[in-house]
């Protein structure tokens, strides 16, 4: 059975830095894409940003390119989500999440959680 637990999430000033991680388990990680997702009160889930099994491919949605960094240690079975120069509307439940196989399909197949995240101004 998978599972993915987040930690991480706090209440952090404007500007400021925050590491999210995620611990996956039940199957051998290296063999899926994992990735990032958000939702904010009274909003659509949004997707954050993914990383290829290998690690060698990422991606990012427009409103993080260039903030934030998505990385994983396939030894730790682990994902993270480096978050800098945060705003006020980043404020959300970060997700981590599983795809079904090493590069980013459509949707993932498992999700964590969550984790708050609060970007005070």
């Amino acid at each position: 059975q998978v599972q993915l637990v987040e930690s991480g999430g706090e209440v952090v000033q404007a500007g400021g830095s925050l590491r999210l991680s995620c611990a996956a388990s039940g199957r051998t990680f290296s063999r899926y894409a994992m990735g990032w997702f958000r939702q904010a009160p009274g909003k659509e889930r949004e997707f954050v940003a993914a990383i290829s099994g290998t690690g060698g491919t990422t991606y990012y949605g427009a409103s993080v390119r260039g903030r934030f960094t998505v990385t994983r240690d396939n030894a730790k079975n682990t994902e993270a989500l480096q978050m800098n120069t945060l705003k006020p509307e980043d404020t959300a439940v970060y997700y981590c999440a599983q795809y079904s196989q090493s590069d980013v399909d459509s949707n993932p197949q498992y999700w964590g959680r969550g984790t708050q995240v609060t970007v005070s101004a």
